[in-house]
């Protein structure tokens, strides 16, 4: 297999192993961060669905399972875990009551704050060993790879959420 540059296409595998790599270790830092951001901790899965609530308004059980790529069963139980303590909250739809629209409560939205803040000091701790040039070019290249990753991530703002069921 022949590597080829970073600016091609499709980065050399050096850099996709060392992409490997660092999610790995982030992996690592992002369970301290969620043991000690406060308690209740919610579980990994958990995690991923208060983000994607908190980043998609109007996320439906439907669209969330899409989202992660979880059976529907499974996507109920993860939300009948975070509304027991207090992170999630379940509302009918406005024009269709069937629906069930997911909202972060104002525990959850601090529960996140808590995690981001505890996660970015151990981030900073890390990058403080880098050297300036070194973190400038981390800074640019993750600005990069995170909008090429939040994309998918994201539900498009076109598309109504008013005839979709849970």
């Amino acid at each position: 297999m022949s590597q080829r540059s970073i600016g091609s296409p499709r980065p050399d595998v050096s850099a996709v192993a060392g992409m490997s790599e660092l999610i790995e270790l982030l992996e690592v830092v992002w369970e301290r961060g969620r043991d000690t951001a406060s308690a209740p901790p919610v579980s990994s899965a958990q995690a991923r669905v208060l983000f994607l609530v908190e980043a998609n308004d109007h996320l439906n059980l439907r669209e969330l399972g899409r989202l992660l790529e979880a059976a529907p069963p499974s996507v109920t139980r993860l939300c009948d875990r975070l509304q027991a303590v207090g992170f999630l909250e379940r509302q009918p739809g406005e024009d269709d009551r069937r629906e069930v629209l997911l909202r972060l409560t104002p525990a959850g939205r601090t529960y996140l704050e808590r995690l981001r803040a505890r996660r970015q000091e151990v981030l900073a701790e890390a990058m403080a060993a880098m050297p300036a040039a070194s973190r400038a070019a981390l800074a640019a290249g993750l600005a990069d790879f995170c909008a090429a990753v939040a994309g998918p991530l994201r539900l498009p703002s076109a598309e109504p959420f008013t005839t979709r069921t849970a």
